[in-house]
């Protein structure tokens, strides 16, 4: 009961990183727009209609190549581009099709935007358009540089000061930097502020798997660890239900924001890991946290710190002489210490950089897919929940590397599948990009727990905060991977496919760890899967009683975002 309590309470906070993590794809969205016009209008021509307003025309509007021919109270006829306006030198009469001269200017008294769909954005609102647009497509690849410094820096300090105060911090974090987005004055402070909103996000997201799974039991911590995903998952969902409803972007960051307000008042109830006060000595607040777990879960007898040291201080004892490297100082070397190693470093890389790429690729394409794009994104985040539970059968009953690799291939070929799709069949499109990112999320949310089994505990921690660290670099990457569309609508789907071809092709190599014993040597490792004898060590035995205590608090609680 205590841990299920812990357990929903933190990964609910978990959908407020998957709402600002999202939440770009409508608040910096680009609408249909013109140069501004340096008088007032009389009559307003596109083509063959002719209104009495621009408002009117959006309807019609088809393409960036689309000009508006407008004419002025005072007589004068423009013509109105995206990024610049011409002055018809004879203003006889008001003709779409002109063959004279044409006085060219900027777009000096600003931009007319269409407002039917999005009343404001972060575009509109400081003319993120033209020679500015750069500055539009820097906002979700500076958000992805947050995050990954934000990762770096807050498990850091996760280890040094608790879970427990890098939760408080990064949830009351989102909580203030997310309102303070909404009032950001330019365009810099809202880069800035919305970088600070990274770093405390991702913090919260990666302190939130190693609390959650220094709780969990292991019989539940496959499950557990892999279903923070989907409450990120539904983060998505959230910000397609906002984006639907608010239409204003300031209104629209101020909403989600408050969406998970209810943790940011609680969550300072939430208890220390007993695991952690134990590692820094601190015995007695652990036997207090201990004991009103014993209550919450009406256990007569609760686990006794001091009879938990005693058997940890005698496996110490047993096995101190054959664990002397384990006192090595390890640095990112160790991944590459021979070929067998270093051939598996590069593969887990790819795996966490594609994984990562390809989620994210498919999340930010989802709105420019045809159809409602409010929908597309709702369907997007909503196919994560049961990816993730066919992820931990699959895992479970078939092994990992024989879940990974064909949902990686699986992947590849859907993207080369969609390129062949006629592009006036909106549904095959939308349902084929969601077959892309279950197959992806699959393989995403598998490598976290892989990555852990893959290598000793020497460098465990090590491994998967490198991995963490590609997967971040990947989350930079996706956002201008996405903008290649403009130079070829496929691209971004045609460099996720070859990598994911790349990366299932790769893990055939990769050894098989379902039903393997956690390795502690670097030697051992690399005898994993080339002979199955080294790969069998027994463990020692312990009492009944005993083991139960070391799997409730063993070290053996990976920390998978770590």
């Amino acid at each position: 009961r205590f841990q299920a309590c812990v357990y929903f309470a933190s990964v609910f906070q978990a959908m407020s990183c998957g709402i600002h993590y999202l939440a770009s794809v409508f608040m910096a969205v680009t609408p249909n727009f013109v140069c501004g016009i340096p008088g007032n209008v009389s009559s307003v021509l596109f083509y063959n209609s002719s209104e009495s307003s621009i408002e009117d025309i959006w309807t019609l509007w088809t393409s960036t190549e689309n000009y508006i021919v407008v004419q002025l109270e005072n007589g004068e006829i423009w013509e109105l581009n995206q990024c610049s306006r011409s002055k018809r030198e004879v203003s006889l009469d008001l003709a779409y099709e002109y063959k004279g001269n044409k006085s060219k200017f900027s777009c000096s008294d600003g931009f007319l935007y269409d407002d039917t769909k999005w009343k404001s954005t972060v575009v509109t609102q400081w003319d993120l358009v033209c020679d500015r647009e750069w500055l539009a497509k820097l906002i979700q690849p500076t958000f992805m540089l947050g995050v990954l410094i934000g990762a770096v820096i807050f498990g850091d300090i996760a280890d040094r000061l608790g879970r427990q105060r890098v939760i408080w911090f990064t949830s009351a974090g989102q909580f203030v930097f997310g309102i303070a987005v909404a009032f950001t004055f330019d365009y810099y402070s809202f880069v800035i502020v919305r970088f600070l909103l990274a770093m405390v996000s991702s913090g919260y997201l990666v302190v939130a798997f190693v609390y959650v799974t220094e709780f969990v039991g292991i019989k539940a911590r496959t499950w557990a660890s892999m279903h923070v995903h989907a409450f990120f998952a539904v983060g998505i969902m959230v910000v397609a239900l906002v984006g639907y409803l608010v239409r204003t972007w300031w209104v629209y960051q101020i909403f989600l924001s408050i969406a998970t307000l209810p943790f940011v008042l609680c969550c300072w109830m939430l208890p220390e890991t007993p695991l952690w006060l134990l590692s820094e000595g601190r015995y007695e607040d652990a036997q207090k946290v201990i004991n009103i777990m014993a209550r919450w879960n009406k256990v007569s007898t609760p686990c006794k710190v001091s009879e938990l040291c005693s058997v940890q201080q005698d496996d110490l004892v047993r096995t101190g002489d054959n664990d002397t490297s384990s006192t090595k100082k390890h640095n990112i070397l160790d991944l590459f210490c021979n070929w067998h190693i270093a051939r598996r470093t590069i593969t887990v890389w790819l795996i966490w950089f594609t994984g990562s790429l390809g989620y994210y690729v498919f999340s930010l394409s989802s709105v420019s897919l045809g159809g409602n794009e409010y929908l597309n994104l709702f369907l997007i985040g909503a196919v994560e929940l049961p990816c993730y539970i066919i992820a931990c059968i699959g895992m479970d009953k078939l092994g990992r590397r024989n879940t990974l690799i064909p949902f990686l291939i699986l992947s590849a070929l859907i993207c080369v599948l969609i390129m062949f799709l006629p592009q006036d069949f909106n549904v095959l499109i939308i349902l084929a990009n969601m077959a892309g990112k279950f197959s992806i999320g699959v393989a995403f949310g598998l490598i976290y727990l892989y990555t852990a089994e893959l290598y000793p505990t020497i460098v465990r921690s090590l491994a998967v905060g490198s991995g963490s660290m590609m997967c971040r670099v990947g989350s930079v990457v996706a956002p201008f991977c996405v903008y290649l569309r403009s130079v070829w609508i496929f691209m971004p789907l045609l460099l996720v496919g070859i990598m994911a071809l790349l990366s299932g092709i790769l893990t055939i190599m990769l050894p098989e760890t379902l039903g393997k014993p956690l390795t502690n040597t670097l030697v051992e490792a690399t005898e994993i899967g080339r002979n199955k004898k080294s790969c069998s060590g027994k463990t020692p035995a312990h009492s009944g009683a005993a083991l139960e205590k070391i799997e409730m608090f063993g070290q053996e609680a990976v920390s998978t975002e770590k």
